[in-house]
Formats: structure tokens, C-alpha cells, sequence
């Protein structure tokens, strides 16, 4: 049985509502057809990648602006990904006036598109908070990992124009993880070593990431304090490998079903996290930029580091990464201050991975993201040391890392 459209989707299809709606209809029933969907599903809200004008480049401009002059316009909330510099500190920053001006004409071009341009690879703390069982078509793959395992929400890790045409429409394809059958967990991780620290939680995530590759693990013997330790662990995940739905015994929303383990299931025992940590580090002593939030910050992430800083001066160049929402809130709880008062920055809109931090003179980054150190080597050429928020805050501080 093939992909089946309503009358309505099938109007907008054959261009009853214009060329822009058109395009997008053929792109949603493409990827329904190649993925053997057979219905669409409506979406409440849309996150979309292919922001940053060092992946996007002119061609990708362009191609947002024509759609755009097709009248096509966002029918659902939709928000963006992180851009490649701060949309409004870039010149502070150190980043190029040609640079920015490309990178201004994309965030134009969505919002042509009736996009809301917060570019953030964390809606969901910014307001965009699906529920248990909602579809969605989110695009970041932390994001996706969020959504999917800690919201119970549904979706597949949407490319930039599925996503941005699933907005259009409204609709997303019924495949993947929309659908009840592909929820199930295929590899059971049993956690014997102790994960504290949002960097174990990274190095846990990094390790099982690359055996689950595509799969979805079902962890057990874990300790979850906060929720940002889970939104390292499946950044991890999504990084090194293509983790998109995780369940975590007596956490996540859909790990008690009876029938979560899917039968057939493999299983994983973790009891050492030193090899993700020796995997995820260079040999890099002195420290240009300590990097903080990614996935974007959450408040109570700002605040650890300010109470961490705990008013010193840094030598090394500090950024704490965040969605402008959640930097305003920062702000006017004075920890935007606290941190420019040390010599750091709280900075909006963008991700170190996408932008061109090549620009800036940097050679070396520390931060407690595995994410991050992860995706740094391959899209900045930058050296990593990857530890703690404290190592990370204290090599600020000092200049150099310090094993």
C-alpha cells in the first residue's frame, strides 16, 4: 500500500494553494514514498536546520529567497537552529563583516518565510515544549533526542528542507519513530560505573553511541538528577552515532511500557568511562577558548559557571553558548554581568561547530561537551580538551589545562 493523501493534501499537491505550498508537498511526499510511509501525520511545531551561511553558502540562500517569492509561508511554530555567529554581537566577537552579512540575508529569508528566527538548538527551552505522544519535525539532532526520549514527543531527525517543508504544509510522513512499532528498545545498556557529572553523562553517551549507532538503547543502573544531564547524554549519542529515542529506566515517559525492550534485544554493559574521555581529548596544554552550552545553556547552566567563576578574571577567552531567550532571562537575573564582569561572554544565536571560528585565530577549545568535542576537530579544526565544568571554568582561569 502506498503513501494515501486527503483530498486537501492532494489539492495542495497538484498547486491549489501556489507554487511555494506545491514544492513543499513534493518534497514531504517524496520522503513519505522513500521511506514507505503510508499517511501523513500533522505536526504541531518545526525546528529547522541549514542556518549557518558556512553550510548553507549562496546557493542555499538563493534557494530560501525563491521559495520565498513563491509565497510560502510557515503554517506551524518554527524555529530555527543555531546560526554561525551572534546575530547581534558578531562584530564583538571578532567575526567578518562579509560573513555576517551573508549570514543576516539567511535569517531575512526565513523570516520571509514566517519563520520565528530564535536560533536555538534547544526550543523546548524557549517555550516550544511538545507533549507526550505529539508530532513534531525537528531537524537538530540533540534536539530530536530530546524531544523523542525526555518529551515522549514524535519525531524523526528532519534535513533542513524536509523540515522547513513540513512547516509549509503542516504535515510530516508517518515512518520511523512517528510510529508505535519503531519505539521499541533494541539495546539494553547496563550502566556499572559511576556517571555524576554532565561530562559522564557526555562520555557515556559518546561510548554507547557508537555501538547503538541508528538503534534505541534502554539504559539501566543510571542516576539522573537534573534533565541537563540527560540532554548531554543524548547530544552524545546523536554525535557519535545516530541515536534519535532513548529510554532510561524509571526517568524517560515511555521507558516503563511493558513491552519497551523490543524482543530480540542486544545488550551492553558500560563499566569504564575513561576510554571516552582519552578518545574525546588532545594533548593541547594552553587553552584559547573555554566553551560552554552545547546543546545551548540552560539557566541553571549559567549558573553553575558564574558560581564557579566566582568573580576571578579569566586569561582564556570564555563563551557560554544559549538561546537569546534564555541569555535575556540571564541577563536580567544579573549572570550575564557576572560572567562579562569576569571577562567571559553569554552569547546568543550561534555554535562554535558551525561557525567560522577559523576567522578568529582560536587553536584550542576546552569545554565539557562531547558533543562539541566530538564535531570541533572535523568542523573548526580546533584542538580539544574535554573535561568537567570545573576543569573547563578553571582552565579559563589559569590559561592552560591541567590533567
Amino acid at each position: 500500500m502506498g503513501l494515501e493523501l486527503s483530498a486537501e493534501e492532494q489539492r495542495w499537491l497538484a498547486g491549489g494553494l501556489g507554487p511555494g505550498v506545491r514544492k513543499a508537498m513534493e518534497i514531504v511526499v517524496a520522503l513519505g514514498q522513500i521511506y514507505g510511509a503510508r499517511r501523513l501525520v500533522p505536526v504541531s511545531s518545526v525546528q529547522v536546520a541549514g542556518v549557518s551561511y558556512r553550510n548553507l553558502g549562496q546557493a542555499g540562500l538563493e534557494f530560501l529567497r525563491e521559495w520565498a517569492a513563491q509565497d510560502a509561508r510557515v503554517r506551524v511554530p518554527t524555529t530555527l537552529n543555531p546560526a554561525g555567529i551572534d546575530l547581534q554581537a558578531w562584530q564583538a566577537l571578532g567575526f567578518s563583516e562579509g560573513f555576517a552579512q551573508g549570514q543576516l540575508a539567511v535569517i531575512e529569508a526565513y523570516r520571509r518565510l514566517g519563520v520565528h528566527t530564535t536560533c536555538t538548538c534547544t526550543p523546548y527551552l524557549v517555550g516550544t515544549l511538545p507533549g507526550l505522544g505529539e508530532h513534531v519535525a525537528w531537524a537538530e539532532s540533540s534536539a530530536v533526542s530530546y524531544a523523542n526520549s525526555i518529551l515522549g514527543a514524535r519525531t524523526n531527525r528532519e534535513g533542513g528542507p524536509g523540515a522547513l517543508a513540513a512547516a509549509i504544509v503542516g504535515r510530516t510522513a508517518a515512518y520511523g519513530l512517528h510510529l508505535d512499532e519503531n519505539r521499541h528498545a533494541t539495546l539494553r545498556v547496563i550502566v556499572r560505573c559511576p556517571v555524576r557529572t554532565p561530562s559522564d553523562f557526555g562520555a557515556l553517551g559518546y561510548l554507547v553511541g557508537k555501538v547503538a549507532r541508528d538503534r534505541v538503547p534502554y539504559f539501566l543502573g543510571l542516576d539522573v538528577g537534573q534533565r541537563d544531564a540527560l540532554k548531554a547524554l543524548g547530544a552524545a549519542m546523536a554525535a557519535s552515532g545516530a541515536v534519535a529515542l532513548y529510554h532510561v529506566a524509571g526517568i524517560t515517559p515511555e521507558a516503563e511500557q511493558p513491552d519497551v525492550l523490543a524482543p530480540g534485544h542486544e545488550t551492553l554493559i558500560v563499566d569504564d568511562l575513561r576510554p571516552a574521555y582519552a578518545a574525546l581529548n588532545s594533548t593541547a596544554r594552553e587553552i584559547d577558548l573555554a566553551w560552554f552550552g552545547c546543546p545551548h545553556a540552560s539557566l541553571p547552566e549559567i549558573e553553575q559557571v558564574v558560581r564557579l567563576l566566582a568573580g576571578r578574571r579569566v586569561k582564556s577567552a570564555l563563551w557560554i553558548t544559549a538561546a537569546r531567550e534564555v541569555r535575556e532571562h540571564a541577563q536580567a537575573e544579573g549572570l550575564v554581568a557576572a560572567v562579562e564582569a569576569s571577562g567571559g561572554r553569554v552569547v546568543a544565536d550561534m555554535c562554535a561547530v558551525v561557525a567560522p571560528m577559523q576567522e578568529l585565530g582560536l587553536r584550542t577549545v576546552a569545554t565539557p561537551s562531547a558533543k562539541g568535542a566530538t564535531y570541533l576537530p572535523s568542523h573548526a579544526g580546533l584542538l580539544v580538551r574535554y573535561g568537567t565544568v570545573e576543569q573547563c571554568v578553571e582552565a579559563a582561569v589559569s590559561g592552560v589545562w591541567e590533567d
